[in-house]
């Protein structure tokens, strides 16, 4: 684990666990109300963590009784995620770089008799040319949707940085992340170690797209 390149949201014990806990436990977690805003409150936290290592500039704020020196973000960051699992934790990013842009990608697991393939559908976005780019996707399993779908992204420009937030992580996830998009920056809510022979992370919480909307036909 130690060679993994990661940054661990829940490194000191906070109230950001409880969240993970919820989104993990079988007695809560059938409450989507709550699953989709523990969600959002990640992303919230996510995204002030991420902000801590963004570039500022120097500006001044005039205020009733004088002017103080402070300062701003230097570019305004594009926020993207995977449909449709991802829009909850992308709304928490969103709700604190409220100034930001947003585009989507739309892909997922087809799975067949041989495992499963990726298919993505389009890509949605504005220009990311040397901005701040963060992507958000609740699981982090095998990473290859996650690095297919970001590199569509990177074909259409080269941001500044490249930040992935999730909640749950796999070690296999983070690996696949360090090894194709070395340049990224992960960011994690918690690790867990395995998954099992479908991919799915263990223990996980289950299927986080259903959780938040409900069971899909399956394709």
């Amino acid at each position: 684990m130690d060679s993994l390149k990661y940054v661990d949201l829940a490194e000191k014990n906070s109230i950001l666990t409880s969240w993970v806990n919820q989104l993990r436990n079988v007695d809560v977690q059938q409450d989507r109300l709550r699953f989709r805003k523990n969600l959002e409150r990640i992303g919230e936290i996510g995204a002030l963590r991420i902000s801590e290592v963004m570039n500022y500039v120097p500006c001044e704020i005039k205020t009733p009784l004088g002017v103080k020196s402070s300062c701003e973000l230097e570019k305004q960051p594009v926020i993207m995620t995977i449909l449709r699992a991802g829009l909850p934790l992308y709304q928490g990013v969103l709700n604190y770089f409220d100034n930001a842009d947003s585009g989507f990608v739309a892909a997922y697991r087809k799975h067949n008799e041989q495992g499963f393939e990726i298919k993505q559908d389009y890509v949605t976005c504005p220009d990311i040319s040397n901005r701040p780019l963060i992507v958000t996707d609740p699981m982090l399993a095998t990473g290859a949707s996650l690095c297919e779908a970001v590199n569509a992204v990177l074909e259409l420009g080269t941001p500044s940085e490249l930040h992935i937030l999730c909640a749950i992580a796999a070690k296999e996830g983070i690996k696949k992340i360090n090894t194709d998009l070395p340049q990224a920056t992960v960011w994690c809510a918690t690790i867990d170690d395995s998954l099992d022979e479908n991919g799915y992370i263990v223990p996980g919480l289950g299927d986080a797209g259903d959780l938040c909307f409900g069971s899909k036909l399956q394709s």
